[in-house]
């Protein structure tokens, strides 16, 4: 049963941890969102569609984020009550470094299993989520990107301009220009037209106008301008480019058994195969460094000395330990990736920190202790 001491720092600890971790999140979150807000002010996207797309991208930054709040929580609430004295008190009263940290463990472990849900299971579903609205807004969604006296861009290679947008959809002094065949642009200019769905994408049928296409130049001769004129022609929207014909999937929307055995079909190069199997083991050791982390915490709070203006020194002591963990994991990341035999680097630095910080709360059993000197007579 848990005492009144525990749940006394268990509700600081998880009150603590929903508080900066929502709040680190939606900052992060904000920041991120900006490179999709010219979808709204620019192009007249829904605010709701802005807030699904946007949203699903959290749960990747709260996966990213809680080793890191957890860590900072527990180092924080476990300092300012060992400033307050009140784990003096505690200890005065027979409770081992070891008692004290069993509520920061639990919040600890629970970090560790919200980790390996957002890992595991949600974060790639939500990813996925979100490349399919980043492609459907790319290709599937241009009448909706259209505004009337803008030139709008679907994508790099194609450019439309409409004067007027009528209430029934029909556009007036309508302006297009299509780089997507290399080294053969061209520029059609239309008095109405409107946007039909088919199932290759949006298609523009254009009525009245003109097609002007710069042809490609052959060995020797400059290039020749072919001006067509018409009564109808159509220009599909559904592809800007041609890089966004196929939509191929990355490794974060990969589940980690897709991770480490890839389908051959796909062709994947050697490469890319050891940057899979790198970033798998990255995703299934990632929820353990905010065990790691907290151990670290919890061992810096609880041993030790007490001071009376000893809690900034301590406050240091942790942050400095766990950027240089951050750093490392960084670094090893990018190693194991590049080559996987340094795969077993990603598993030491999730646990091997964790397990000497524990080591070192329990008492450093086995490390060589000065004796006490003998009283004068």
């Amino acid at each position: 049963m848990i005492k009144v001491l525990d749940r006394y720092i268990l509700r600081q600890l998880v009150a603590g941890l929903l508080a900066v971790t929502a709040g680190l999140a939606a900052l992060v979150w904000l920041t991120q969102s900006l490179r999709f807000i010219e979808l709204v002010l620019d192009r007249g996207l829904s605010f709701a569609v802005f807030l699904e797309l946007t949203s699903l991208m959290l749960p990747g930054f709260v996966a990213v984020i809680l080793p890191i709040t957890t860590f900072v929580v527990i180092l924080f609430a476990y300092v300012r009550m060992n400033t307050d004295r009140e784990l003096v008190v505690a200890r005065a009263a027979g409770l081992s470094p070891l008692r004290l940290a069993r509520p920061g463990l639990i919040v600890a472990l629970a970090s560790v299993g919200i980790g390996f849900l957002l890992n595991l299971w949600l974060v790639p579903l939500s990813h996925g989520a979100f490349r399919i609205w980043q492609f459907e807004i790319r290709n599937q969604m241009a009448a909706i990107l259209l505004q009337e006296g803008v030139f709008s861009s679907l994508g790099n290679d194609l450019t439309v301009y409409a004067r007027l947008r009528e209430r029934d959809g029909t556009l007036r002094g309508i302006l297009v220009h299509d780089q997507r065949e290399a080294g053969a642009p061209v520029t059609i200019i239309a008095e109405q037209g409107r946007i039909t769905s088919t199932p290759q994408g949006p298609r523009v049928v254009l009525v009245n106008g003109v097609r002007q296409q710069l042809e490609r130049p052959q060995p020797g001769q400059p290039p020749r301008l072919t001006v067509l004129s018409f009564a109808e022609n159509s220009v599909d929207l559904a592809r800007a480019t041609r890089q966004e014909e196929v939509r191929s999937r990355d490794s974060r929307e990969r589940s980690v058994a897709e991770l480490l055995s890839p389908d051959p079909a796909e062709g994947l190069r050697p490469r890319e195969i050891a940057r899979f199997y790198g970033e798998a083991h990255q995703r299934l050791a990632a929820p353990l460094t905010a065990l790691t982390y907290a151990l670290v915490a919890l061992a810096v709070a609880l041993t030790g000395q007490f001071r009376r203006h000893g809690g900034g020194l301590r406050l240091a002591t942790g942050i400095g330990i766990t950027v240089g963990l951050l750093a490392a994991g960084l670094t090893i990341g990018n190693l194991a990736t590049r080559d996987n035999d340094f795969v077993w680097l990603i598993w030491a630095h999730a646990t091997v920190p964790g397990l000497v910080a524990l080591w070192w709360m329990v008492g450093a059993p086995g490390l060589p202790r000065p004796r006490p000197r003998p009283a004068e007579a």
